[in-house]
């Protein structure tokens, strides 16, 4: 058996972030940046209104105030939208809209609160009576003043989110250049697989792997491409992975990679994968290589335990690496709330729930523990408990690593 350093080692030293594609900003979020992104247009994009109100020339109001209201003749309205407002005149005013471009001739906005017209939806005034004296500039949002064109506004690098999206799209990008969602095909393996909501009957299973893998897939940020299930035939295994392989940035199988005589990813793929044991429990047999050497296969034991275990350790890292991010995220740590016993001479990742503290304390999901086909304990686990190679029992209160994931 080999580490799981030395096998972590193996897998990201042949994986690479992809290739930036350019994608539009609605498909972008969650992804990270792989260049500046440079303002097309001012923000704002004209001169315009802060406020619901009377667009005027401020030297018409000089002296106005409470007591003293100057009434205005008003011309029009500019609602936001408006291409070619109305211009303001010397010694009158144009009602006028938040958003709204400011009009010709004006240089200040009243607020409809310092006048003598009700907010809302009401019939256009022949005349305004204004009790403010504006300076010159006043609720008017000057173009550019937020952004010019040519600022960055976006770094490469940033991983999108709901703000940077918007800050995009408001400088004047349609798309972006980003590391792409990797595209992972999910394909199971065994003649015993049935499809989920079917009675297996004797002797099969639902095909639950195949939909376990699909979510963590996108958990971790991956774009999963379903294959379905495959029996324990190698040509059949390799005819879909030929067929998908073009369309597939990373390819994920479950089962049929142990020491059995009908472990069909062994006999289909061991001419560009390489198989060994690594020193966990559970997911000891793992299988991995680079297809047509570029997309990064990964071949997972079939229990379901293992294969979220397998996930999590070795696959995760190496998504992580495709999208550009840190592939490895250090461990925390908790304290065990009960004993349990561990693999002699293997690292143990024991599905946990924790109750959050200062220092978090955990409890084996299953009272099974670690068993890789405890699938009760996939539903309850939040973590995993992660126990050294040459430790033989956790009692209460020992730490523990905890691996957690989104």
């Amino acid at each position: 058996m080999i580490t799981v350093e030395e096998y972590q080692e193996h897998v990201l030293g042949q994986v690479h972030p992809l290739v930036p594609r350019r994608v539009a900003v609605t498909e972008a979020h969650g992804l990270r940046l792989a260049e500046d992104v440079a303002a097309v247009l001012a923000v704002p994009p004209f001169d315009n209104s802060a406020m619901d109100g009377f667009a005027v020339r401020a030297a018409d109001l000089a002296g106005a105030g409470e007591d003293a209201p100057v009434a205005l003749p008003v011309d029009g309205d500019v609602p936001a939208g408006t291409t070619r407002p109305t211009a303001v005149e010397p010694g009158r005013a144009v009602r006028i809209m938040t958003g709204a471009p400011l009009p010709p001739g004006a240089d200040a906005v009243v607020p409809v609160e310092l006048s003598d017209q009700p907010p809302g939806a009401t019939a256009l005034p022949s005349r305004v009576l204004l009790r403010r004296a504006p300076a010159v500039g006043a609720h008017v949002r000057r173009r550019g003043e937020d952004v010019r064109p040519g600022d960055v506004v976006l770094r490469a690098g940033t991983v999108l989110g709901a703000t940077h999206v918007s800050a995009a799209v408001s400088a004047g990008h349609g798309d972006l250049l980003v590391l792409p969602r990797p595209r992972v095909g999910v394909l199971a393996t065994g003649d015993e697989l049935c499809p989920p909501g079917v009675d297996p009957g004797p002797g099969r299973i639902p095909d639950s792997n195949s939909v376990l893998v699909a979510g963590l897939v996108r958990e971790a940020g991956g774009e999963p491409v379903p294959l379905g299930s495959v029996g324990d035939d190698p040509e059949e295994l390799r005819a879909v992975v030929a067929g998908a392989l073009p369309h597939l940035d990373a390819l994920v199988t479950s089962g049929g990679v142990s020491v059995g005589t009908k472990d069909v990813v062994k006999a289909a793929l061991s001419g560009e994968l390489a198989f060994t044991t690594v020193a966990m429990q559970p997911g000891k047999p793992q299988g991995f290589g680079l297809l047509e050497g570029r997309v990064p296969a990964f071949a997972l034991p079939g229990n379901p335990v293992s294969v979220m275990v397998s996930f999590h350790v070795h696959v995760a890292p190496a998504l992580r690496r495709l999208l550009g991010q840190p592939a490895r995220v250090p461990l925390a740590t908790a304290r065990a709330a009960v004993a349990w016993r561990c693999p002699p001479r293997r690292r143990q990742y024991l599905p946990v729930t924790v109750d959050d503290g200062p220092v978090p304390s955990v409890h084996p999901a299953s009272a099974g523990g670690s068993g890789s086909h405890l699938v009760a304990s996939l539903a309850a686990a939040q973590a995993l408990a992660v126990v050294p190679e040459d430790v033989g029992a956790v009692a209460p209160g020992d730490e523990v690593g905890l691996l957690r994931w989104p």
